[in-house]
């Protein structure tokens, strides 16, 4: 098992020039040349990158016209939910938890070869379907009614199963981190040990994607934890653990495993982020267990400006919550705060837009009386907006979504409503948002969009400055 990454655009251009195909990490092993070819989709911005990354491989874009010299393209990750819009490209996906599926999809493989391949690719695809987990597109026909909506599926192939459901690693303690990642030379995203502490969300946002699909919550623990991170340090050399989790202040142990991290790095230079708090007091007090004397910004996500869209998000927090948080977080040392919030939510109107404004001033106003007066003027308060996006196997994946021009409308509300200078607001372009919802609840007829995207160019759209709707 080897990695491939995709390379940066001055890289392709040189790797096209000079015809060097795409090769692998470990040991520049021409790509093409591999059993399987795996991709994590875990964005749906990313994948013109797919499509770039198989070119530059000489793999036929389509699983239709690959043949048995190709390797077996498989797609995994959030985006697989519907996967539809990508079935074109990829020969089938896994969905849910791949630790233990791997390896039955790799005992399949082994099996079928050692027979001598029995009726080629076809012969894999319905060995492979038999697995819990798995979904090969060309073993189904989507049906559309005489509007051109989605009617239904019909089975193609005697190995199709009915319906297919994730696959749900039940015990995350045996499956083991990864504590020997390779080193970069070069600085990274995320350059520092990543601990995923557990897996699911006890707050069931309707909103997230996340939190349904990896459904139900699974902790590892504390033991299992802190010897991963003691270990991952001895083998990196890094100074930084990050515990990961979709709300990493939700694991019933994260005192424990706190105290205990503090105590095995005192004095090392080491240091442990918590990237998710809890929107109360509790959150800020696991917050200063790991800043030590290091106070930079905290992060807390109301979601909603008003009470009654957060009822209908189901986003179980009150402004007595937050401003509680932020009192103890200034009163501790804190001097800068994100406030994250979604515009366009099902149900919204102007009364939640100008509740954003509202809100975040009122939340400078806790943060200021929570410092000493000579401090007052060092205290930052911004609000991050993104634009809802109804997604897959969520309660609101039927919600639609609202269209650009009054996205901006809202912004320009939301904007005209903040007094306080001291305030910033951010928000992120409705553009991208609207191909996200397209790849999102999109059917098969998006894959001729998204190739002819890609031949006109297309890559790294995630990116702001490459991005073109």
């Amino acid at each position: 098992a080897e990695r491939v990454y995709a390379p940066w655009l001055d890289m392709e251009e040189e790797m096209r020039c000079r015809r060097i195909p795409l090769f692998s990490l470990e040991t520049g092993t021409e790509i093409s040349s591999f059993d399987f070819l795996g991709f994590s989709l875990q964005y749906e911005l990313l994948i013109t990158n797919t499509l770039n990354m198989l070119d530059l491989a000489s793999i036929p874009l389509r699983a239709a016209e690959r043949g048995l010299a190709h390797p077996f393209v498989v797609g995994g990750g959030p985006c697989v939910y519907n996967a539809e819009p990508m079935a074109a490209f990829f020969d089938f996906f896994l969905l849910g938890d791949g630790e233990e599926a791997v390896s039955e999809i790799c005992d399949v493989m082994i099996a079928w070869k050692k027979e001598g391949c029995p009726e080629g690719r076809l012969g894999f695809l319905r060995r492979v379907a038999a697995l819990p987990g798995i979904y090969v597109p060309s073993f189904y026909e989507p049906q559309y009614d005489e509007n051109g909506a989605f009617s239904g599926v019909t089975l193609l192939d005697r190995a199709a199963r009915p319906a297919v459901y994730r696959r749900v690693v039940k015990n995350l303690d045996e499956t083991p981190f990864l504590e020997r990642p390779i080193v970069p030379y070069l600085g990274i995203v995320h350059d520092r040990i990543m601990l995923e502490l557990f897996r699911g969300c006890t707050r069931g946002c309707r909103f997230c994607q996340a939190g349904m699909m990896y459904r139900p919550v699974r902790e590892r623990s504390a033991d299992n934890i802190v010897a991963a991170a003691i270990r991952g340090l001895a083998e990196t050399g890094y100074d930084e653990v990050s515990l990961t989790s979709l709300s990493t202040t939700d694991h019933s142990q994260i005192e424990e495993i706190l105290r205990r991290l503090n105590r095995a790095f005192e004095g090392k230079g080491i240091s442990v982020s918590v990237p998710s708090q809890r929107l109360d007091s509790f959150g800020v007090e696991m917050a200063e267990l790991v800043a030590g004397g290091k106070r930079g910004g905290l992060t807390f996500a109301p979601e909603a400006g008003t009470q009654r869209l957060r009822d209908v998000i189901n986003k179980n927090v009150t402004e007595e919550d937050l401003f509680g948080a932020i009192s103890a977080a200034f009163s501790a040392g804190w001097r800068r705060c994100k406030l994250y919030f979604m515009i366009g939510l099902p149900t919204e109107t102007d009364d939640d837009i100008k509740g954003i404004a509202s809100l975040v001033q009122r939340a400078y106003d806790v943060a200021k009386k929570s410092v000493p007066e000579d401090q007052r003027g060092s205290v930052r308060m911004s609000a991050s907006c993104a634009l809802f996006v109804p997604k897959a196997q969520t309660p609101f994946q039927w919600d639609g979504q609202i269209p650009p021009e009054e996205a901006y409308r809202r912004i320009g509300l939301l904007r005209r409503s903040v007094k306080y200078r001291a305030v910033d607001i951010h928000w992120h372009e409705p553009d991208g948002s609207i191909v996200e919802a397209m790849m999102s609840r999109g059917g098969r007829e998006v894959a001729d969009v998204v190739e002819t995207a890609w031949r006109m160019g297309a890559r790294f759209d995630a990116w702001t400055e490459f991005f073109s709707l």
